[in-house]
């Protein structure tokens, strides 16, 4: 019987436990056992590899570099949004996506995000979840949780100003002066 790509990712991880491993060798390998067993090749073996860091048996060393540590394994349940929580996302979100305002009728996709990731315990319930266009579900992943936090409130800033909301926009403004004051996130540039 054929084993699925996570066992194969496993599999190459348990062999090599303890090692720091640039995700590129770990696809390659698992592409090549894969294809001892069927014509096509694998369907992104690096998204099983992030999964099974997510769930708490791999170990995220640097960006695209993971590690099995058989003692540091803590397996969690990760919590999906099924159709209906998300179509409520999307309705409580207007369609749209909170940190641009792009929908599906600017030709976006859209996401249901966890606020608090699942890999942190971000649990599937309409509080956790916001509407990310594909670009910013993408680059909430790379990004560092205090950027996506600091464009969020420039976000609802904006928005504020909009709606002449001086409470809102002065909340927002003290939140943003902190990240100034300790220079978080310099590099994200925001105008009164």
């Amino acid at each position: 019987m054929s084993k699925s790509i996570s066992a194969l990712v496993m599999e190459y991880f348990v062999a090599h436990p303890n090692e720091e491993l640039r995700h590129g060798p770990v696809v390659d390998w698992v592409t090549k056992q894969w294809r001892k067993e069927h014509k096509e090749p694998p369907r992104d073996p690096w998204r099983a590899i992030r999964k099974l860091h997510q769930e708490g048996v791999l170990i995220k060393v640097d960006k695209g570099v993971y590690k099995y540590d058989p003692d540091a394994v803590t397996a969690r349940e990760l919590e999906d949004f099924t159709s209906e929580p998300k179509k409520e996302i999307f309705q409580k979100d207007g369609y749209r996506c909170v940190l641009c305002g792009r929908g599906r009728e600017d030709g976006y996709e859209i996401h249901a995000d966890h606020r608090i990731p699942k890999e942190l315990g971000g649990k599937a319930e309409i509080s956790n979840g916001q509407t990310l266009c594909s670009i910013h579900n993408f680059r909430k992943k790379t990004y560092k949780q205090t950027e996506t936090g600091k464009k969020y409130f420039i976000g609802i800033f904006e928005s504020a100003k909009a709606a002449n909301d001086q409470e809102l926009m002065e909340f927002c403004k003290q939140v943003l002066a902190v990240y100034e004051r300790l220079g978080i996130n310099d590099h994200i540039r925001w105008k009164l």
